[in-house]
C-alpha cells in the first residue's frame, strides 16, 4: 500500500512510519525536514498546512494522521489530499471530561477536561472537522503511550533514577492508577482497521487493566535490573514537580479495541524494550528538572 504518515520524526509518528515500512508498504512521511529521517521511507518535505503540491497527485491507500492537534490541522491536510482510502486520526483520552463515570466509553459526551484544558478541546474540534468531511474515517483515543522512541521524560525519568541507584518518590501512597498503551500495539490496531474496516469509527485504546504507580515504578526498575527504594510524598507539593504524571486518575473502556486486537504486549516486556532503546538514545529525551527538584527539596538518606 501507499501510506501517508504525518510527522515521522519523533516517537509515535516515527515508530508508525518505521512499523509500516517494515511491513513492506511504501510509507510517505510529511514533515519539514528539521530532523533526521528514518530509513526506508519517502520524505515529503513540507508543512501540512500547505501541502497540496506534495500530496494531490499521490493516491494513498491510508492516511495515518498522528500529528493533528486541532481542526485547522485536519482541514489543511484534507484540502491538500487527492485520492485516499482509510483515514485514521490519533486523538486523545483528553477529550473526556474528568467528571464522567469511569471507565470512559466512546459514546460518552466529550467536553472540557480541566487537567488537559485546551489540548483536549482542540482534539475534539479536530475529530469534529474530520467526521464532518470524511464520514467513514476512524479516530483512536489513547491514554499514555509508551515504548521505544518515546522521547518524553516519563519512563526515561524512572530509568534514570534506577541506574543512578536513587530512591524513588511517589505521590501519596502510590495507589493512583495509570493506563498505558504500547506504541507497537497502536500500530497493530491501525493495521487491523485498514485491513478489516470495522463498523465502529471511534476506538478507546489501552491496557484493559490499569496499573498503580507502585507497580509501574517497580516494573520500570525491573526493566533496568534494579529494585526501587520507595518513598511516599504525602504533602501538598504539586506532584508534577517530582513525578512525571499529573494528579489525575482515569480509565478508558477498551472493549471495542479488544474485540479486534485482544493480544497486547505485556507491560513488563514493553518497558524492557523501552529501557533498551533509552540506553542507546538518552540524548533524544526531553528532560525536565524533576531530579533537581528532588535534590533541592527532599532529604537524601
Amino acid at each position: 500500500m501507499n501510506i501517508l504518515v504525518t510527522g515521522g520524526t519523533v516517537f509515535a509518528s516515527r515508530f508508525t512510519a518505521e512499523f509500516f515500512a517494515s511491513r513492506g508498504h511504501s510509507v510517505y512521511v510529511l514533515n519539514r525536514g528539521s530532523r533526521p529521517q528514518s530509513e526506508g521511507v519517502i520524505h515529503l518535505k513540507g508543512d501540512r498546512h500547505n501541502a497540496a503540491s506534495l500530496l494531490k497527485n499521490i493516491n494513498f491507500d491510508a492516511v495515518l494522521d498522528i500529528t493533528a492537534y486541532n481542526e485547522h490541522d485536519v482541514r489543511c491536510l484534507l484540502d491538500s489530499l487527492g485520492n485516499f482510502g482509510t483515514y485514521i486520526l490519533i486523538s486523545s483520552s483528553a477529550v473526556y471530561p474528568e467528571t464522567l463515570p469511569k471507565p470512559f466509553r466512546e459514546d460518552a459526551k466529550c467536553g472540557r477536561n480541566t487537567i488537559w484544558g485546551a489540548y483536549g478541546l482542540n482534539k475534539i474540534a479536530a475529530e469534529h472537522e474530520l467526521f464532518a468531511r470524511v464520514r467513514d474515517a476512524y479516530v483512536i483515543r489513547p491514554p499514555y503511550l509508551y515504548g521505544p522512541m518515546n522521547n518524553l521524560y516519563r519512563e526515561a525519568f524512572v530509568f534514570e533514577c534506577a541506574l543512578g541507584n536513587r530512591p524513588f518518590y511517589v505521590p501519596k501512597d502510590g495507589s493512583m492508577k495509570l493506563q498505558f498503551f504500547h506504541i507497537a500495539d497502536m500500530c497493530r490496531l491501525m493495521e487491523k482497521i485498514i485491513e478489516t474496516r470495522p463498523e465502529h469509527r471511534i476506538f478507546n485504546v489501552g491496557e484493559p487493566v490499569s496499573v498503580d504507580v507502585l507497580e509501574w515504578v517497580n516494573k520500570c526498575y525491573a526493566a533496568a535490573g534494579k529494585t526501587p527504594e520507595i518513598r511516599c510524598i504525602k504533602s501538598d507539593i504539586p506532584q508534577r514537580s517530582y513525578f512525571p504524571f499529573y494528579d489525575y486518575e482515569y480509565e478508558l473502556n477498551v472493549t471495542r479495541m479488544m474485540s479486534i486486537l485482544p493480544d497486547l504486549k505485556p507491560l513488563s516486556i514493553g518497558l524492557k524494550e523501552s529501557f533498551d532503546w533509552w540506553c542507546k538514545n538518552r540524548e533524544l529525551i526531553i528532560r525536565k528538572p524533576l531530579i533537581n527538584f528532588i535534590d533541592n527539596n527532599f532529604d537524601r538518606l
